[in-house]
């Protein structure tokens, strides 16, 4: 199955970034430190125009600290690019990031030339409740649904600092399949968008070689790596009481609370993805929609052209 969500409100997203980047100095792009690939937007690139970019790997207290540290130096090694990890722990982000801007825009700062800086990121990754940090009161609207942002904000965080805030955007379309999945997991996705037992059964299968600890430890399952993912998640369904009449499993049922455990951090603190993997799923995606581009423009040759009326 392929995951795909991009509803109208998107489109103006869009097209609002476009006209909004060439008067900005730098783009902050928020990423979910679980899944920092797939939850970067290759749509940006073409829109930032190669200004400087700072990549802020939002929830990293949910996230592996060890795979935190691969992504922090895969995208730090990167020309015009500075990476750095945040998460609600932290007291005062304002300082990171103005710092992180400053050196990636060093002629830009007071008030004949403020900085400007324009924070964009997929649905629900932790932007509007950064934005209300550094504020220090709500000002963006927050939510555990994917989408709640909906018009583009201006914030000023300091006399010369200028930071426009937009409504989360997803690919146009999503060509590696497992970030399908794994955004569904992580909530970027409205629900209406995908099966949760579906998800829930990648998730498994993809905790089960790299985390089997955390699942032992989480739903007390012996021998997980012995598991496969159906059989998993049927044994976490017992563990839970997710029991329908007969003695049945609600496959359902144990879906949703894997992927709240996922969520929540109630499974420790994980990662989908490192930067080789996304790499190699990366590859096999472009390959695969090429492929499919010229399968369809095979298709479209080979149909038969419609007889003109005299």
């Amino acid at each position: 199955m392929a995951i795909q969500w991009f509803p109208g409100h998107m489109h103006l997203t869009r097209k609002a970034i476009g006209e909004r980047i060439k008067d900005i100095d730098v783009v902050i792009e928020m990423l979910d430190a679980r899944l920092p690939g797939s939850s970067a937007n290759p749509m940006l690139a073409e829109l930032i125009k190669g200004k400087p970019a700072l990549k802020v790997l939002s929830k990293q207290d949910l996230a592996d600290p060890a795979r935190t540290a691969l992504w922090l130096a895969h995208y730090n090694a990167l020309p015009g690019v500075k990476a750095i990890g945040l998460d609600t722990s932290m007291t005062s982000p304002a300082k990171a990031l103005v710092d992180a801007c400053q050196q990636l825009a060093p002629n830009r700062g007071g008030m004949v030339k403020p900085m400007r800086v324009l924070i964009c990121g997929i649905p629900n990754v932790g932007k509007s409740t950064l934005i209300n940090t550094l504020k220090g009161k709500r000002a963006a609207k927050t939510g555990d649904e994917a989408g709640v942002t909906k018009l583009e904000q201006r914030i000023t965080l300091a006399d010369d600092f200028y930071l426009y805030d937009t409504p989360g955007v997803l690919w146009p379309r999503i060509i590696v399949a497992q970030s399908g999945y794994n955004l569904a997991a992580s909530g970027a996705i409205g629900v209406n968008a995908f099966d949760e037992e579906e998800v829930a059964l990648e998730l498994l299968n993809y905790l089960i070689p790299h985390y089997p600890q955390a699942l032992h430890a989480r739903y007390k399952v012996n021998e997980v790596p012995s598991h496969s993912d159906e059989q998993l998640l049927e044994a976490i369904g017992r563990q839970r009481g997710a029991v329908q009449s007969g003695g049945r499993v609600n496959t359902a049922k144990a879906a949703d609370i894997v992927i709240h455990d996922f969520r929540s951090g109630a499974l420790g603190r994980l990662t989908l993805e490192t930067p080789q993997e996304f790499g190699q799923w990366l590859a096999e995606g472009k390959q695969a929609d090429a492929e499919r581009a010229v399968r369809k423009e095979g298709t479209e040759k080979n149909k038969p052209k419609k007889k003109t009326r005299p």
